[in-house]
C-alpha cells in the first residue's frame, strides 16, 4: 500500500482512501483491460465503499496523470489498460474483452503526413476479433 501511495504522490495526486483502494485491486492483479463498471463490481465484492462516478472519476484521473491508458474500442464502454506503455490489442467482439496483441510481427508504415502544425503522437492498432462461422 505504501508503495501505492508513493506512485500517487509522485504522479501528483493525492492518495486518498478511495484511490488508494481503488489502484490496490486496479494495480494488484498485473497488467490487465478494465471498463468502469468491472472495477466497481469488484469495489464491491470487496466492500470498498465507493460510487460508480467515483470509479470513473479516479480511472480518468489515473489515465490523465499516466498511470492509466484508456482504449476506444466499443462506442458504449471505455477500457482502461493499467500497461500505459504504447502497444496493441486483440478485441475479442462476443466477449468483450480486449488481449495484449504480441509485439513481433506488426509494423505500421507510410502514415499519411498530418495536419500543418500537428504531430503523429502515438499510433494504437486493435484488431476486432470474432469466432469462425461454422
Amino acid at each position: 500500500m505504501s508503495e501505492l501511495r508513493d506512485k500517487l504522490r509522485r504522479v501528483g495526486l493525492r492518495p486518498t482512501r478511495q484511490r488508494v483502494s481503488l489502484g490496490w485491486l486496479l494495480f494488484g492483479k498485473g497488467d490487465r483491460h478494465i471498463t468502469a463498471e468491472m472495477l466497481f463490481d469488484e469495489a464491491t465484492r470487496a466492500r470498498v465503499p465507493v460510487s460508480l462516478a467515483t470509479v470513473y472519476n479516479t480511472l480518468h484521473q489515473f489515465t490523465e496523470a499516466g498511470l492509466l491508458r484508456q482504449l476506444a474500442v466499443d462506442g458504449a464502454k471505455a477500457y482502461f489498460d493499467t500497461n500505459p506503455t504504447e502497444h496493441h490489442h486483440f478485441f475479442l467482439e462476443e466477449e468483450g474483452e480486449i488481449v495484449d496483441m504480441p509485439t513481433s510481427g506488426l509494423s505500421v508504415a507510410d502514415l499519411p503526413e498530418p495536419p500543418e502544425g500537428m504531430e503523429v503522437a502515438g499510433v494504437e492498432v486493435i484488431v476486432r476479433l470474432r469466432r469462425k462461422s461454422a
